[in-house]
């Protein structure tokens, strides 16, 4: 019995000294904690879609730093093409936590901070990744809105750093829950242009639906699910609740007449300049020259975002039926329209490309009408009705002149 409690006395002893001796070893001290830190935008559109970052705190050890993986450089080489590109790379940058508050107050953003509920080893996990992506040799990424930023890098290191844990992403909730709809929840009513824009530039697999852990890609988002997520098994949360650090300071913006009711005043515009047009005798090539030149010139665009750049989320871009490089062909035929209108082959060409991009326009509008296979920016609608009527009063306008050299 005696040898029994003494062999069990030294495991005992052997366990917890190893225990401390591995403690000894930690590179933060036990008191040691990490905060998740979201800042909301500012009225610079770059800053639109917020941006997170890491705290790491421990007095004891007197580190109080922040990593950010959110760092791009302006003066690299060709840095707007590898920008439009998607060639540009993004590092991880560290600053003192006094400094980043600086900076974020002279920008007058807002930031909120929760403290992950992590283990003192999990701490140390997460401090020694972070200091090992820091390192020069693994500082740069190739960066990816939706897939690859700087929330989603932090999303990753955190659920790395777990010791023998995981968080309960759920299953389910993905209705509805597009990239698209959470890009749209970041953009204030000041910058519906901005987010016209946006719509122009994304294509169709935006809108499929995603998952919790696929919609972390957004800061904000982020944070809200750091907010509600548990551990698997014990329930415990994740994180605290957020605390606001720094106010919103921001010059408020001012209202802008949107795209919506912009195009639709055009719209109007457009469809009594054709009747009077129509009654008048008028030719209003002047009209339509750059009503057919600026979608022409916007494909130009869309095409190279899908053909010429990695951007995945810029590929299969219904768009183009709007935005049809067929505008081309009509702003050039009402440059020459006497031409068109006296010969044959150049008026069935301009007929054949006309009701092609008539089909593609009331196309769009379908796809408006059930929201599927891409959603479109509401100010498109009133943007294909003008086009539509100004195609069709060309055709009008091309069959009487036909019929009066007929005569």
């Amino acid at each position: 019995m005696k040898k029994s409690l003494t062999i069990l006395l030294t495991l005992c002893l052997a366990f917890f000294g190893a225990k401390a001796q591995q403690q000894s070893q930690l590179p933060l001290s036990p008191t040691a904690w990490a905060g998740l830190l979201t800042c909301e935008p500012s009225n610079e559109l770059y800053t639109s879609f917020s941006h997170s970052a890491l705290h790491i705190c421990d007095t004891a050890s007197g580190i109080d730093v922040v990593y950010n993986y959110g760092t791009f450089d302006f003066s690299t080489p060709h840095f707007v093409w590898k920008f439009a590109t998607r060639t540009l790379d993004y590092c991880i940058s560290r600053e003192s936590y006094r400094s980043f508050i600086y900076d974020y107050t002279c920008q007058r953003r807002a930031v909120w901070e929760q403290r992950l509920r992590l283990t003192p080893q999990e701490v140390c996990n997460l401090f020694l990744m972070l200091e090992f992506n820091y390192q020069p040799e693994y500082r740069w990424y190739r960066y990816d809105f939706f897939r690859d930023n700087c929330a989603t890098r932090i999303r990753d290191i955190v659920c790395k750093s777990l010791d023998h844990r995981e968080i309960a992403y759920p299953t389910t909730d993905c209705t509805g829950k597009s990239y698209r709809n959470i890009v749209y929840t970041t953009n204030e009513k000041t910058k519906l242009w901005w987010r016209f824009a946006i719509d122009l530039a994304l294509g169709a697999r935006c809108d499929r639906d995603r998952s919790t852990w696929e919609r972390a890609f957004l800061p904000l988002e982020m944070m809200r699910q750091f907010d509600t997520l548990t551990f698997s098994g014990s329930g415990e949360r994740i994180a605290d609740h957020p605390v606001l650090l720094l106010q919103d300071r921001r010059e408020p913006l001012k209202m802008s007449v949107s795209p919506t009711i912009t195009f639709w005043l055009l719209f109007f515009a457009v469809a009594v300049l054709t009747i009077l047009g129509r009654r008048k005798g008028w030719s209003l090539a002047w009209l339509d020259i750059p009503i057919f030149l600026l979608p022409a010139l916007l494909s130009l665009l869309a095409l190279f975002l899908w053909f010429c750049s990695a951007h995945w989320c810029a590929k299969w871009n219904l768009n183009l039926l709007w935005v049809s490089p067929l505008f081309f062909y009509l702003a050039g035929a009402r440059t020459r329209w006497s031409k068109v209108c006296t010969g044959k082959r150049q008026s069935t060409a301009f007929r054949l490309v006309a009701f092609i991009q008539i089909a593609l326009l009331l196309a769009v509008i379908g796809m408006m009408a059930t929201g599927w296979p891409q959603q479109f920016n509401r100010a498109v609608l009133p943007i294909a009705l003008i086009l539509f009527t100004r195609i069709m009063a060309d055709l009008a306008s091309l069959s009487r002149s036909r019929q009066l050299g007929s005569n």
